[in-house]
């Protein structure tokens, strides 16, 4: 009894899992399609129920645009999934900026085919019936009724379903995609040499040529599919080999796009990279693997999400979900938001290059890196800061790289029993010292008795170094320093340090314990002359220190 009752609800099961169509019903989108399809095949075929599908057409008319329908779907391998149609009566699209009554079968491998409610039916739209005849020419072009002709009888004959003479089409349709292949490939190397001239006024280097060679490969490879593409429905497969042969095309054309895309990334940022050597910043340079891999990454991104809708998945729903996860990820991370935020800024205000020495807060130091999160600042000591993007973009940055010189400014204390002389000459030799020297700005600068101090007599010393490295600029102080030195030890001139000196004017059989100055002007000026021909022949230190 048991077995029974299974036997009956398997059996009524199967007879309502069966869909059966012995009437035309274009109630729904679901309902037309399948009338349309099933009236069309071998084993119930009624092309004048399938022409009921269309509407305003006499009845020889609408046959004839409801083959030519069908075969277009067949020619391109599009398979209907009717789990997927829609069987609301009131069905909106609501894809577009206003929704009507309208369904498209494949909205991104073929809009043109669509079906539209026409009072309380549905119906092949007009638009559709209006650009069949074009759309079946583009599928099936002119040539292929006459190759029928010309296929022999034994062409026709069969092996594992396929006719003899589609066989010996495929190799010919390879054959002709390899010499297209071989042809595309140089012209489009040509053709992107001529607009890489064109966008950069100069001739390509060799690495340039690497990668617009690698370019045009993936170029010619996609002419060469839109090229099986656009020949394999005049084979006129049955529609389960064009299903795959047609995924699987257009996977590789998807593919090829990407790879298409990546390549011409790396062009655009070859290009950009040799424009960002020919300007003085240098902060353009930090700023080519930044955008690398933004848009490596948007082109990944991209490219994933159309492999998925060729495999059927809703990716506006992943993308609603995406944008709703994107949300709650950016809240719970808004230090990188804010990080990021602070890149794009650092890079549109250009506050410093790279190798400026700035300082931020309580950070000193030379500019290394700009990355995606935060900056490196090395300092003098060679101690490394990593200093957040979003805090640097709201400090105050004191950038000594933007300086037109290096300013340095001391006081020179000579001892206050230095006769007036003397100060004249020792001034006097600074001042052909700054002159002479290769580094300083020899038309400003400022050497001048300016007061006195407590234990000195203090003379200001203003120059400004050409160099703007932090290095170079030592280096030339030293330079400057040790002449300075000569100078004061040729004069006889004493430089003061904070003492108090107990002076005895009476004291038997004791001499004066005060320095004794040579103030004969001739031997002055001869000291003078004695340092700066010594200074001239002086090389700069072997050992310059680098930028820190």
């Amino acid at each position: 009894m048991k077995k029974l009752l299974f036997l009956f609800y398997f059996l009524s099961f199967f007879a309502n899992g069966q869909e059966t169509v012995t009437t035309v019903d274009l109630s729904n989108p679901k309902a037309t399609i399948y009338t349309h399809l099933y009236f069309l095949q071998d084993d119930s075929y009624k092309p004048n129920n399938a022409a009921k599908t269309i509407f305003g057409l006499e009845e020889n008319a609408a046959i004839e645009k409801a083959i030519k329908i069908k075969k277009v779907l067949d020619g391109k391998g599009l398979y209907v999934d009717f789990n997927r149609v829609p069987v609301n009566n009131n069905f909106k699209d609501s894809i577009g900026y206003s929704s009507v009554s309208k369904y498209i079968l494949f909205p991104q491998r073929m809009p043109q085919i669509s079906l539209e409610k026409i009072g309380e039916n549905w119906y092949y739209s007009s638009e559709t019936v209006a650009s069949i005849d074009e759309l079946y020419k583009e599928v099936f072009p002119w040539y292929v009724n006459k190759l029928q002709d010309v296929i022999p009888v034994s062409g026709h004959k069969k092996v594992l379903g396929v006719e003899l003479w589609q066989f010996v089409a495929v190799i010919i349709l390879l054959v002709l995609a390899f010499f297209v292949f071989i042809i595309f490939k140089k012209i489009a190397y040509a053709l992107l040499q001529k607009v890489q001239h064109y966008i950069t006024k100069s001739s390509s280097n060799i690495e340039v040529n690497t990668v617009l060679k690698k370019l045009a490969h993936p170029i010619s490879l996609l002419i060469t599919v839109k090229f099986i593409d656009t020949i394999f429905p005049s084979l006129q497969f049955s529609l389960e080999v064009n299903k795959w042969v047609f995924l699987g095309i257009n996977i590789v054309e998807t593919v090829f796009w990407i790879y298409v895309f990546l390549k011409l990334v790396k062009v655009v940022m070859q290009i950009y990279r040799q424009l960002t050597e020919k300007t003085e910043s240098k902060l353009d340079d930090q700023l080519v693997p930044i955008l690398n891999n933004l848009l490596t990454g948007i082109v990944v991104i991209f490219g994933l999400f159309k492999v998925l809708q060729l495999f059927g998945v809703d990716t506006t729903t992943m993308l609603a979900g995406a944008t709703i996860g994107g949300l709650a990820f950016a809240l719970a991370s808004q230090d990188t938001v804010k990080n990021f935020i602070g890149t794009v800024a650092i890079f549109l205000d250009k506050p410093f290059q790279i190798g400026d020495w700035i300082s931020a807060g309580e950070v000193s130091g030379s500019v290394e890196e700009v990355g995606f999160r935060s900056t490196r600042v090395r300092a003098a000591d060679s101690t490394v800061f990593q200093i957040p993007n979003s805090k640097l973009s709201e400090m105050v940055i004191n950038n000594s790289g933007l300086r037109l010189f290096r300013r340095y400014n001391t006081n020179l204390g000579l001892r206050y029993d230095t006769p007036p002389e003397l100060i004249e000459a020792f001034i006097n030799g600074v001042r052909q010292i700054i002159k002479e020297h290769p580094e300083t700005k020899s038309d400003s600068y400022n050497v001048e008795f300016t007061g006195f101090g407590d234990s000195a007599l203090l003379v200001m010393m203003n120059v400004y170094f050409k160099s703007l490295a932090w290095g170079s600029e030592q280096s030339s102080k030293h330079r400057l320093h040790m002449a300075i030195l000569k100078l004061a030890a040729e004069l006889g001139v004493e430089f003061a340090f904070p003492s108090t000196t107990v002076t005895i004017e009476q004291f038997p059989d004791k001499s004066n314990l005060s320095p004794k100055y040579n103030i004969d002007k001739e031997k002055m000026n001869t000291a003078i002359s004695k340092v700066i021909a010594n200074f001239k022949n002086d090389s700069p230190p072997e050992n310059t220190p680098e930028n820190l």
